[in-house]
């Protein structure tokens, strides 16, 4: 059976169970492993699935995919850009880490900074930082996501509302085409759009992916922070806004993340 017939079935296995394996997809059509994720990575180039680790799942409109299907999507490309990302956030400054899977690997890669003092709204980022004994971490209130460890609502946002950060690193669920980061969750939006007003300085940290995505609530806009940090170069039409803006893009090396 050739691609061609693959394809819309795949993707009708993938409406019906939510996600597709490429062991089930293989032993389903007879066909190798390897022939299996040629399909899986031409039907996410092609916008109609989101790899994650072992297949795929459908990509996501009104609703965002499970946190821990999010957390397998691109990993490597999420460590390169966190560690670019960390190594431009100097020591000794207040810094903001909003909830997200891209945020949590930059989180990872301060555990050996000195004397920051980090707010966040994500109980990952806060778990993960215990590691520091140099950062101090503040967390904020707010109704807790059990989904992600997320902290959002009035609460979230009120607390943020008491500081004036030297920088925020934040990352967004989707972004269009034009430049807009895009959620799904209006009180998050809610409070990142505060997390941009009370920052000095911002940086936003997300894959190739988020242009695949569409969410429905938007966010800002590229052209709203100060470093865009990805791994892969954007658009002509999008590389010229950007430097119309003034944002700085950053596309890390996979090969050697410490190289840019």
């Amino acid at each position: 059976m050739s691609q061609t017939f693959r394809h819309p079935e795949i993707l009708e296995i993938a409406r019906r169970e939510g996600k597709v394996t490429v062991e089930g997809l293989a032993a389903h059509f007879g066909v190798t492993l390897q022939t299996i994720r040629r399909d899986l990575t031409d039907l996410a180039e092609d916008g109609r699935l989101e790899r994650v680790h072992g297949g795929a799942v459908l990509t996501s409109g009104t609703t965002n995919i499970g946190y821990e299907e999010r957390r397998s999507l691109n990993p490597t490309a999420k460590q390169a850009i966190a560690r670019a990302c960390a190594a431009r956030i100097p020591n000794g400054i207040s810094l903001f880490l909003n909830i997200g899977t891209s945020t949590e690997a930059v989180a990872q890669e301060l555990r050996h900074h000195e004397n920051l003092m980090v707010v966040t709204n994500n109980m990952n980022v806060a778990n993960m930082l215990v590691a520091n004994p140099s950062c101090e971490i503040l967390v904020t209130g707010g109704q807790l996501r059990r989904a992600d460890g997320g902290l959002v609502g009035n609460l979230a946002a009120e607390t943020i509302r008491q500081f004036k950060f030297d920088l925020a690193v934040i990352g967004c669920s989707a972004l269009d085409q034009d430049g807009d980061l895009l959620d799904f969750d209006i009180q998050e939006v809610s409070v990142s759009k505060t997390i941009l007003r009370q920052s000095r300085k911002t940086y936003l940290v997300a894959d190739h992916t988020k242009f695949a995505r569409s969410a429905p609530a938007r966010i800002a806009s590229i052209a709203d922070v100060d470093a865009f940090f990805t791994d892969r170069r954007l658009s002509v039409d999008l590389t010229a806004s950007c430097k119309d803006w003034r944002t700085e893009v950053v596309v890390a090396d996979q090969e050697d993340p410490d190289r840019l």
